[in-house]
């Protein structure tokens, strides 16, 4: 498949595109709901697949009812995590291999997520690769978090490349929303949720891996 537009940048979701966190959220929040004698389904997850934090204590709240400790949750799935992130959370299939290309062509490159730049740092720290990154467009920079287009708009400013011109790469419905509002290619690698009519309708492609992009990205030369 050709690329509509020459790439001049990559933009990167972080939590289940480069690493596989977004396993170890659910699991961390499985565990947490188990513990309070309560259940967090499958589909209820997906909802908060890509939000911001605020956004996704909204579902939360819904589920579980008026009266939830919020911040005693959130607290108790912090824990889980970098209990799961120092005992190893993989990179995904790619990661490696597309941060690699990207250095062998020389295009610049950066990280939109709703995670902070903390969490960055725990999950990418351990495999040596944040600072392949050239700008960090973490919730801390963040006015509005996807689906709205300004992490994207930031990382493009950041970069500075013009919107239109940068490869998205998302794995999240809502990230997917946040990207292509902000005018750029938008791919979607799937993780936990699977691609609807809506993703493919606002997606370039839909690849099934970060392998898959390097093939794209090596099909329009140096």
């Amino acid at each position: 498949m050709r690329l509509p537009r020459r790439v001049r940048a990559v933009v990167f979701d972080m939590d289940g595109l480069l690493v596989d966190t977004e396993q170890a959220v659910y699991a961390a929040m499985q565990r947490t709901a188990g513990g309070l004698g309560r259940e967090l389904p499958m589909a209820t997850f997906q909802r908060m697949v890509g939000l911001p934090r605020a956004a996704s204590d909204v579902i939360v709240m819904e589920h579980f009812g008026e009266g939830f400790d919020i911040d005693a949750w959130a607290a108790q799935i912090r824990l889980h995590v970098q209990e799961a992130i120092a005992a190893g959370v993989a990179l995904k299939a790619g990661a490696a291999e597309i941060l690699d290309h990207l250095d062998a062509v020389r295009l610049p490159r950066a990280i939109a997520t709703s995670s902070t730049q903390e969490a960055v740092h725990h999950s990418l720290g351990p495999h040596g690769i944040v600072g392949r990154f050239d700008a960090l467009i973490t919730r801390d920079v963040q006015t509005l978090g996807k689906p709205h287009p300004e992490p994207f708009l930031k990382a493009a400013a950041a970069l500075g490349v013009a919107p239109e011109d940068c490869l998205a790469l998302e794995d999240s419905h809502n990230g997917v929303r946040a990207a292509a509002a902000a005018g750029m290619m938008t791919v979607m690698v799937p993780d936990m949720l699977d691609p609807t009519d809506e993703m493919r309708t606002l997606c370039i492609r839909i690849a099934r891996d970060l392998h898959e992009v390097v093939e794209m990205l090596a099909g329009q030369g140096g």
